[in-house]
């Protein structure tokens, strides 16, 4: 028995495959982070400082009627060292940061704010990433806008470069 039809499926599978490519590249990327704790409160913590001098940082510190970004970083990560310009940026435009920092010494913590600066209001150990983990955030450098009233707002992933900046800043005002 002859099966003519037979010959047109690798001709077939071949479309399929080249179309799903093409919708691929022509389709743009999705750069928008949807995390499932936008629009909640901030999860209860209450950390301690992360380095001498500095002061400890919990969810009661937020919400105080004051919007601000939280950042997550460590004295060890490349990209918050990179970030760190920007973040002097945004505390000299009159944006309030508070920090937390993961798995961190607070040797390393005080080092890292004395050469990269300390644009911090108050800043956490986070040494066990429980925190971290309660916020939903998987690395360093991340940061959020938090509202007024202590609700998560945004979430920026990765370091925050020059171009990010104004838009933090919009995200902050549109919290007022």
């Amino acid at each position: 028995m002859k099966r003519p039809w037979l010959l047109w499926v690798p001709l077939a599978v071949t479309v399929c495959i080249g179309g799903l490519a093409a919708y691929g590249l022509i389709v743009p990327k999705d750069e928008q982070v949807h995390s499932a704790m936008i629009g909640r409160q901030l999860p209860a913590f209450a950390l301690p400082p992360a380095a001498q001098g500095v002061l400890p940082l919990s969810n009661t510190d937020m919400g105080d009627g004051t919007p601000r970004l939280l950042n997550i970083f460590a004295s060890w990560c490349i990209p918050c060292k990179a970030e760190a310009p920007q973040l002097e940026a945004l505390k000299a435009a009159g944006v309030e940061i508070d920090g937390i920092a993961i798995r961190d010494r607070p040797e390393d913590v005080a080092a890292f704010l004395n050469e990269f600066g300390n644009p911090y209001r108050r800043i956490g150990s986070d040494s066990e990433m429980a925190v971290q983990l309660k916020l939903g955030s998987s690395g360093v450098p991340e940061t959020y806008v938090i509202g007024a009233d202590g609700m998560i707002l945004f979430q920026h992933i990765g370091d925050i470069r020059a171009e990010h900046v104004p838009m933090l800043i919009e995200k902050l005002k549109a919290t007022k």
